[in-house]
């Protein structure tokens, strides 16, 4: 589990045990945002969105999306194979170079970690 999945999991734990003391009359909705870290108008909308979807309500969907610079799978393919088929052995700086010769507009690092 990736660091962020496993904060937003403590996080969705930390809001139902505030919102089960909210409910049960121990906080108010500002304590409960207090030690949620949230202010009481995020914390009033994480309990509209829990009580709709339940815990799902409250995931952070950025994580899911993938990310619009992502590099398209076939474009990472292509360089990989490139360098395994012609390029084995060449550093990264060398290939770097043929690639941009070839017309290629990714990044020195971003050639770096897919050829690695």
């Amino acid at each position: 589990m990736r660091r962020t999945e496993m904060l937003q999991e403590i996080r969705k734990m930390r809001f139902e045990e505030m919102y089960v003391g909210w409910q049960k009359g121990r906080f108010s909705q500002e304590e409960a945002a207090r030690v949620l870290g949230v202010c009481p108008r995020t914390f009033r909308r994480q309990i509209c969105r829990y009580e709709e979807n339940g815990l799902e309500g409250l995931g952070d969907k950025r994580l899911t999306q993938a990310s619009h610079r992502r590099a398209p799978v076939d474009e990472v393919m292509k360089v990989t194979d490139r360098y395994r088929s012609r390029y084995r052995g060449w550093n990264v700086k060398h290939f770097y170079s043929w690639y941009v010769r070839d017309g290629g507009k990714r990044s020195y690092t971003w050639v770096k970690n897919e050829v690695a």
